[in-house]
């Protein structure tokens, strides 16, 4: 798990063999704030979750190579303590409670929701927020101090005002989004009311400009939908 919650969009890997249900979970639209990476066999799951770090590990019982009770407990013995969410048809109590002492921290049984599995990671997401709170937000080459309040391009700072701030924060954390000129003003300028205004439009032609107009283009414009906020 990451010390430092130094990215926006939460990287979870899951590691389950049956392709559908890995593909159900990757393609809902409940998870598309997510960068989900699925594996299919316990070996190269249990190199992953080892090698790289994850803000949650979606793991099934059931494995070809190694099973997901052994990665876990290699996991807590290497002092890896990335959240671990089991997602399983192993039902019995028994089951859980073995899951659970070894250092899961959620039981899922097979089949389930996909909204009751959303619910259940966001509240591990949250909990990982709350213990590890955030000092700075970074989507591609740029990063804002949440501390300073100091934006960064490509390592080099740029002057940035405070509203131009506060919109670029708003994107940042809602990366990949369609985000319309309504949710702006409300973020951004608390306005809840129907308005007649270039707010939005002067702020985000202001931003891209310090940005830099040679560099890679961040946000899209959708036209007569919103704004997005992606790689090019």
């Amino acid at each position: 798990m990451r010390a430092d919650c130094q990215e926006t969009v939460p990287r979870i890997l899951l590691i389950e063999d049956d392709c559908e249900t890995a593909v159900y979970i990757k393609t809902s639209p409940l998870f598309a704030h997510i960068d989900i990476t699925t594996i299919a066999d316990g070996n190269l799951g249990c190199d992953l979750a080892l090698k790289d770090a994850w803000d949650c590990i979606i793991l099934d019982r059931r494995l070809p190579g190694m099973d997901g009770l052994t990665i876990l407990t290699i996991m807590r013995a290497a002092n890896i303590q990335t959240p671990v969410l089991f997602l399983t048809t192993m039902d019995g109590i028994s089951d859980r409670v073995t899951g659970l002492k070894s250092g899961g921290d959620d039981y899922l049984v097979k089949p389930f929701s996909l909204a009751e599995l959303s619910a259940r990671l966001d509240a591990i997401l949250r909990r990982i927020k709350f213990q590890h709170p955030e000092t700075r937000l970074v989507f591609a080459d740029v990063e804002i101090n949440l501390l300073s309040r100091e934006l960064h391009r490509a390592g080099s700072k740029l002057y940035i005002q405070g509203k131009e701030l506060e919109l670029l924060e708003y994107f940042m954390r809602h990366p990949l989004i369609l985000v319309t000129r309504e949710m702006l003003l409300h973020a951004v300028w608390d306005i809840d009311f129907p308005i007649r205004t270039n707010l939005v439009e002067t702020h985000i032609s202001r931003l891209r400009e310090r940005l830099g107009r040679d560099a890679p283009p961040l946000i899209h414009t959708m036209r007569g939908e919103g704004y997005i906020l992606r790689h090019p």
